[in-house]
This record gives structure tokens, sequence and C-alpha cells, in this order.
């Protein structure tokens, strides 16, 4: 996957605001590098080093782990949104249940590392906590915008799907059960249609 870089949005007005912007992405950019290469837990020092900037600078810019791991998450969030927040092309209501888990599949592929470093700090971080709220609420409203009232109106139904669309479906296929993407996308849209094909 080539990663864009992150860059803050805000411009710069002179040459020190512009070099700590610059050491600010380096230091996101690293962050997301890391991770990305399999390390969950990176620590201060590991980042300063990747993004070669001292380990003041790092905390100069994030007073703990946490806020740059708050950054990092709206990186990711803004490369989720893009992903899955374009307009499905189906005007069927099955074919855009189908089209959402082939984005969902290709999202989730996207930020697995970083989901799971966010995870596995979770339990320490309030942010983290409520961001993972957060993501399964609005991840839960794309699909209610999906279904008709038929379907939706059925809880049974509703939570079945809302599992097997849900990044934790597919991190268990992709990592505990070693399916390669294309098969966890074609098994989860087998099982989406079986769910709905149940009537």
């Amino acid at each position: 996957m080539t990663r864009t870089p992150y860059r803050p949005d805000s411009p710069p007005s002179d040459g020190r605001r512009l070099r700590g912007q610059d050491n600010r992405a380096r230091i996101v950019d690293a962050m997301l590098e890391i991770i990305r290469e399999g390390e969950l837990a990176p620590g201060a020092e590991q980042v300063a080093v990747r993004a070669e900037v001292g380990l003041r600078t790092v905390f100069r810019h994030f007073q703990d782990m946490d806020s740059l791991f708050r950054e990092m998450s709206g990186a990711i969030e803004t490369t989720l949104r893009m992903i899955i927040e374009q307009p499905l092309h189906s005007t069927d209501w099955r074919d855009q249940l189908m089209e959402l888990a082939e984005r969902r599949a290709r999202a989730f592929e996207t930020i697995a590392p970083y989901k799971r470093a966010g995870d596995a700090r979770r339990h320490r971080s309030p942010f983290l906590q409520a961001d993972a709220v957060r993501l399964t609420r609005a991840l839960r409203e794309t699909l209610l915008g999906v279904l008709p009232s038929e379907i939706s109106g059925r809880p049974e139904m509703l939570e079945a799907l809302d599992l097997l669309l849900s990044f934790e479906t597919w991190s268990r296929l992709r990592r505990e059960q070693g399916l390669e993407p294309a098969a966890a996308q074609a098994l989860i849209k087998g099982l989406v249609t079986r769910t709905i094909g149940a009537d």
C-alpha cells in the first residue's frame, strides 16, 4: 500500500512554523510507518529515530504517546472515510450491500495495522475507547442507510449483518483464520447473501 504522507491543514506563517509543521508531519508519518510494519506499540524513541528528530521534539508536539495516537486516529479516519463514504453505484439495496461489503473489505485491510495498534492501547486510553465506539456507530449507521425497513426492523438480522460487516469479523478471518483478502471478502459476501436471503 502506498501511504499518502500526513500533512496538517493550517498553512505556515513563518520559517519556524513551517519547520514545526514539517516535524509534526514527519513524526506522524513515522508512527504510521512503524505500525504498518507490524509494531503495535512503538515507543517515543522509535518514533523519534524513524522521523529523524530529537525525542524532545516528539514531546514538544505531542505531550504523550496517547496524544500521538489521537493524531494517528485522525489521519486514519480520513483514509477510511475516503473509501467507505463514496456514493454507491447500485440502486438495488441488495447490490448496494454487496458494494458496501467490498468497500469495507478494502478499507479494513488498509487500516488493519493501525486499528489493531489502537485496540492494543485502548484499555489505557479513554480517547481510544471513545474512538472505537464512534467507529462502530458510524459503520452501523452506514449499514442502516442501505437496508430497507423490513430488514433493519428485524433485530436478529440487523445484528447479524452488523457483525458480518464489522472490522472484528474481517480481522478474525484475516489473522486468526489466515484467509487471503479475496477469500475473506468472498466468504463475507456469501454469508451476507445467505442472511438476507433467509426469508
